[in-house]
């Protein structure tokens, strides 16, 4: 079974920095690490390979330094990785991401399965997934917590789908995205690091897809437009009432009018 992993290099903190004339993100070049869910996707396309053999690449697009995730991926068990880099695609939306993605699998040979992580931690749509497989014209199923059996012809899920846990049989191909509670990943491989060389990472740019065309990546193939992106004001001010009960409850009352959460007076009646 030949596996493709999709995977995305998001902030290694909480703390991100908005480009307040553009909407993006500013994306430090260090501080970086692999989006945790997509370590879920990761482990089972490792386990599955173990089981069923074949192989596993994996995939990203983004700056030229999300070439350390790959790395990350491929002292995990991967076999090969492709980097996704192009000014073209900067500044995309979850559409162009996925168009750009599903380019990118085109170039990537003959695949059976392909797995993402439920969702990122820095754009946590989880609409990636689900799009680059309509791109590509198989199906898909989302919040997938086990994977029970594989054949050549399909595999057999447990998904999470709102309140109930459904058992589904999909034929492949067809793309899956995982939960956390899927399974433990593992640690990369100290002696996997000093063996591979750096031939098992390639870059692919917009000239190297099928379609070339501009007008599909990027800020031009993004139909969403971001009007206004701020970060939330930090502040540590606070207001303390004190005193009685009946004078904790006027006080907060008070303190809410104020701030136009509620009329003053409206308690009265």
């Amino acid at each position: 079974m030949n596996i493709l992993v999709c995977v995305k290099q998001v902030p290694g903190s909480n703390n991100v920095k908005v480009d307040e004339e553009t909407g993006l993100l500013v994306r430090p070049k260090t501080g970086n690490k692999l989006n945790p869910y997509d370590l879920y996707a990761l482990e089972t396309a490792l386990s599955l390979k173990e089981r069923f053999g074949g192989t596993v690449k994996v995939i990203t697009m983004g700056p030229p330094q999300a070439r350390s995730a790959l790395e990350e991926c491929i002292w995990m068990g991967c076999d090969e990785g492709i980097l996704l880099t192009d000014r073209a695609f900067g500044g995309a939306d979850v559409l162009a991401t996925s168009y750009t993605i599903s380019q990118g699998i085109a170039c990537c040979g003959d695949w059976d399965l392909i797995l993402c992580g439920k969702q990122t931690t820095d754009g946590d749509t989880a609409q990636v997934g689900a799009e680059t497989a309509e791109h590509l014209g198989i199906p898909h199923l989302s919040n997938v917590v086990s994977v029970i059996d594989a054949d050549d012809f399909g595999v057999t899920v447990r998904a999470n789908q709102e309140k109930v846990v459904v058992t589904e049989r999909i034929q492949l191909p067809c793309l899956l995205c995982m939960e956390s509670e899927v399974n433990t990943p593992r640690l990369p491989s100290y002696r996997r690091k000093k063996a591979m060389g750096a031939d098992c990472i390639r870059s692919l740019g917009l000239s190297d897809l099928k379609d070339t065309d501009p007008g599909r990546y990027g800020l031009k193939g993004s139909p969403t437009k971001v009007s206004k992106v701020f970060p939330p004001e930090k502040s540590s001010g606070r207001t303390l009432v004190n005193g009685t009960a009946d004078e904790l409850a006027d006080g907060i009352l008070e303190l809410l009018a104020r701030r136009k959460f509620i009329r003053e007076g409206s308690w009265d009646s």
